[in-house]
């Protein structure tokens, strides 16, 4: 490569460090004042889901420790996306949040894992046959949805996968060993706001085989960063959807063959 050449690909490589970094601080601006954004500033909007990821790792960096990772899917063939979990917001049930705690009071119902051993990076590729054995445990889980974004609805893709998409905390309750056979479409999920059921759906998450998004995330995670590490929490996406919550409810999630998990705010 030309001498030429090479600054110019330093200069870029900068460039987009540089605007990570930018968007990350205003990101933090809005976690710490709790003053939510119409959208970021035109000139750090991530346009790639490469820029996006250097966002977030800006932000984890400054936030603590990588506690998990929450992965999904649109489809069983669409490109899983990620983000980091702080090691803080990952919370065992019940968890009762003080007011105020969210701007928004989102649950979604999810099947998370714990990672049985260190996943670093290696020449061939993590597969979808590896993964049960590379989990020590699965738990039902609700995450809690919060945004620094006014709008959901409004808000770029790419902007809400900067932002943890819409991370605020995660709610596990207690484990059960993974079955030696388990079939994910299968599985019934029930959910319940104040002892009211708000759905009963069996095989639910969109993503279809989760294997494949514990895959996918492996060799994410070790391309990108540390790699998945023994302890990590794994979350793998809705089963009920966006649920939103007012102040003083308390949400119940029944994962029947799996366990239980609860969260009020």
């Amino acid at each position: 490569m030309g001498t030429s050449v090479a600054a110019a690909v330093s200069a870029r490589s900068g460039d987009h460090a540089d605007r990570a970094r930018r968007a990350a601080r205003v990101l933090l601006k809005a976690r710490q004042s709790g003053v939510r954004l119409h959208a970021l500033p035109d000139d750090v909007r991530p346009t790639t889901s490469a820029e996006a990821y250097a966002i977030q790792d800006v932000v984890i960096q400054e936030i603590g420790a990588i506690g998990g990772w929450k992965v999904g899917a649109k489809s069983p063939s669409a490109e899983p996306n990620c983000a980091p979990l702080p090691a803080a917001l990952i919370l065992r049930s019940p968890q009762l949040f003080a007011a105020k705690t969210f701007a928004l009071n989102g649950v979604e119902a999810e099947l998370a894992f714990t990672v049985a051993r260190d996943l670093p990076r290696r020449s061939a590729p993590y597969h979808e046959a590896e993964m049960p054995a590379a989990m020590a445990s699965m738990h039902p889980a609700i995450e809690v949805v919060d945004s620094r974004f006014l709008d959901l609805a409004n808000t770029d893709a790419l902007s809400l996968l900067a932002d943890f998409q819409s991370h605020g905390a995660l709610v596990l309750g207690t484990g059960i060993g993974l079955p030696h056979s388990f079939a994910f479409d299968e599985q019934m999920v029930r959910l319940d706001s104040e002892g009211v059921r708000v759905i009963e759906a069996k095989g639910s998450n969109a993503a279809g085989n989760l294997a494949r998004l514990l895959a996918w995330l492996a060799n994410h995670a070790a391309a990108r960063s540390r790699g998945l590490r023994r302890g990590d929490v794994i979350t793998t996406g809705s089963w009920t959807g966006l649920r939103f919550c007012s102040p003083g409810t308390r949400v119940h999630a029944d994962f029947p063959s799996i366990g239980t998990v609860e969260v009020g705010f």
